[in-house]
């Protein structure tokens, strides 16, 4: 008595289990917007949180309201607890402009 074992067809690597289950635990990581559509909110936001600069406003192309914030602060700085409402608002606002720029842009 001889045991046969089936011929396994050789696959294209995309077709392989393992290949797309890595493919869709990146996408659902990604939202589908890739890498750099997830890390630009984290980025500007990161970049935000360097106090005095509001670097995160021009990460975002937004220079404008980065300068008029730069100059509100000089005012605000005499009044602490106001200074560090704009602070952490600038940290918010970078984190949202750059979540709705990737989701725009990818669309």
């Amino acid at each position: 008595m001889v045991v046969q074992f089936p011929i396994e067809e050789k696959r294209d690597i995309t077709d392989r289990r393992e290949v797309r289950f890595v493919r869709e635990v990146w996408r659902q990581i990604t939202f589908g917007v890739g890498a750099w559509g997830t890390l630009r909110p984290l980025i500007a936001a990161l970049l935000a949180a360097i106090p005095f600069l509001f670097l995160g406003q021009h990460f975002n192309r937004k220079h404008r309201r980065g300068f008029d914030w730069f100059l509100l602060q000089i005012p605000l700085a005499l009044t602490l607890v106001l200074w560090v409402g704009l602070y952490l608002y600038s940290i918010y606002d970078a984190w949202r402009d750059a979540t709705m720029v990737g989701a725009t842009t990818e669309a």
